[in-house]
């Protein structure tokens, strides 16, 4: 009587009293599914999609600061301009510039100062140079506007 292994083992089993009968399945599938991709893939593509809004948001505000930086600077340089001469006489002047395939135009006034507290102590010699500096960007019109006060070396 030949007998195999299994049943053998199965009849040692039997003879405890226990049922160790158990089934193993063993598959060892370390693969994602396919909806879990789908949803792995909607979740990287709704996030790069906010990322990009940020990104041109981004683009745009640095734009828009060179821009209004490159104002300032000239703004600046021509206040420079009129007192580099010394007690600037009252006067205006205008122009345009291109920087950077952008056309600014800009004008100076220089004008005296009439401050009611300045005429009853005397006090002449006060002039107030004020740059404005204009581009269009986009649709709208730009303006920027920038201004000092100088007094005449005799003033005390």
């Amino acid at each position: 009587m030949s007998t195999s292994k299994v049943g053998i083992l199965m009849s040692k089993a039997n003879m405890r009293g226990k049922n160790e009968y158990t089934v193993t399945k063993t598959l060892n599938t370390k693969a994602f599914t396919f909806v879990e991709v789908i949803v792995a893939l909607a979740v990287v593509s709704i996030s790069l999609l906010a990322l990009l809004r940020l990104h041109i948001i981004s683009i745009t505000m640095a734009d828009a600061a060179e821009t209004t930086s490159q104002a300032v600077f000239l703004a600046e340089g021509k206040i420079a301009e009129a007192l580099a001469l010394g007690y600037p006489g009252v006067s205006a002047n205008s122009g345009s510039v291109e920087k950077n395939n952008l056309r600014f135009y800009w004008q100076t006034e220089v004008a005296d100062l009439g401050l009611k507290q300045a005429d009853e102590t005397d006090i002449t010699g006060l002039r107030k140079i004020s740059v404005d500096v204009s581009w269009k960007k986009g649709v709208g019109r730009k303006q920027l506007q920038i201004s000092t006060y100088v007094a005449d070396k005799k003033l005390k």
